[in-house]
């Protein structure tokens, strides 16, 4: 099978999924958000930029990228000069919602402190959320809590207290999936398509809103946001 498609079949899989659960019934929201009419230069429409630990300003602009999986656009976030254990943000406004089943498509571009890309749910606000991400330098996935601007990495159901997610290849300079499915305190993560691990915690068990996230200097395209609230 060639490159693009392999591209096309797992876009033709991901949306077959999407629909199948729309039409199963229980949901109360559904969207895939792909930039693709959005201006260049800015945010996104219908998106907030914030910042967990103030510094250098994050910039989220919509761009185009001739490796999008649905082109032309993607929304990046540019910035390479926040620092350490800042985290930009990107929080979509078009629905809050306690459980649901939430994916993006994203591809690391830079970064020399990290390399990350993150998914966030049950966002109250910046100093408030879950949180998975996936870092191509150190090639994991971990799950945090993010509570008075605190983060911390919460164990994988079945390992010791302690662990720190799951060593997983997180390619750089390509395009990967990455998904969380959040019901009660129940959340589950998957990568390509492949479950990893669940992670069990109650601290946020009210609707919030969904968004993307970064650390420190990572540069990182986002594309296929696709949210189904439940």
């Amino acid at each position: 099978m060639k490159p693009w498609e392999a591209v096309e079949v797992e876009v033709i899989r991901t949306s077959v999924t999407f629909w199948v659960l729309v039409l199963a019934g229980s949901v109360s929201f559904a969207e895939t958000v792909g930039f693709d009419k959005d201006a260049h230069g800015a945010i996104a429409s219908g998106w907030k930029a914030a910042v967990t630990h103030e510094g250098a300003a994050p910039r989220w602009e919509v761009v185009a990228d001739e490796s999008a999986p649905s082109k032309p656009n993607v929304l990046a976030q540019l910035s390479s000069e926040p620092k350490g254990a800042q985290f930009p943000l990107a929080v979509y406004q078009g629905v809050t919602c306690q459980n649901g089943d939430v994916s993006v498509k994203f591809k690391p571009v830079s970064g020399k402190e990290d390399q990350a890309a993150g998914l966030v749910w049950r966002y109250r606000d910046e100093n408030n959320y879950y949180i998975v991400r996936a870092n191509a330098l150190e090639d994991n996935v971990v799950l945090y809590k993010v509570e008075g601007g605190q983060r911390t990495a919460l164990a994988p159901k079945g390992t010791p207290a302690g662990t720190y997610g799951v060593k997983h290849k997180v390619p750089g300079g390509r395009w990967s999936t990455l998904r969380v499915l959040f019901e009660a305190s129940r959340f589950t993560v998957f990568f390509e398509g492949k479950e990893l691990f669940v992670v069990e915690d109650p601290t946020f068990t009210g609707a919030g809103r969904v968004g993307l996230w970064t650390k420190a200097d990572s540069v990182t395209h986002f594309d296929d946001f696709q949210i189904v609230a439940k």
